[in-house]
């Protein structure tokens, strides 16, 4: 059974820090991308960054670049968000994903989630 299971959220003051992990089982995923959305309250699901397995190619959405950075262990099966200069606006439920193919921003290709992590910045 595949399965993602997200870990490492928390409450951080603005400004501070936060690494996020995904870790991932039940088979192989060399072909496919991992993507990380967020969910705040009363908003729909977004886009937050997105990486390749196999390569290692990233995309970030604008609202975070320059201040997250995704990245993947291919050992460990594991892929993480480290989230530096955390806003408010960050806040949010933090949700793993996998697709099979390329990078998309469109969480309706994703069709393996994990069951979120919180993250709540303080002001």
């Amino acid at each position: 059974q595949v399965q993602l299971v997200e870990s490492g959220g928390g409450l951080v003051q603005a400004g501070g820090s936060l690494r996020l992990s995904c870790a991932a089982s039940g088979r192989t995923f060399s072909s496919w991308s991992m993507g990380w959305f967020r969910q705040a309250p009363g908003k729909e699901r977004e886009f937050v960054a997105g990486i390749t397995w196999s390569v290692g190619n990233t995309y970030y959405a604008d609202s975070v670049k320059g201040r997250f950075t995704i990245s993947r262990d291919n050992t460990k099966n594991t892929v993480s968000l480290q989230m530096d200069s955390l806003k408010p606006e960050d806040t949010a439920v933090y949700y793993c994903a996998a697709r099979l193919g390329p990078i998309s921003q469109r969480q309706s290709t994703y069709n393996i989630w994990g069951q979120g992590t919180q993250v709540t910045v303080s002001s």
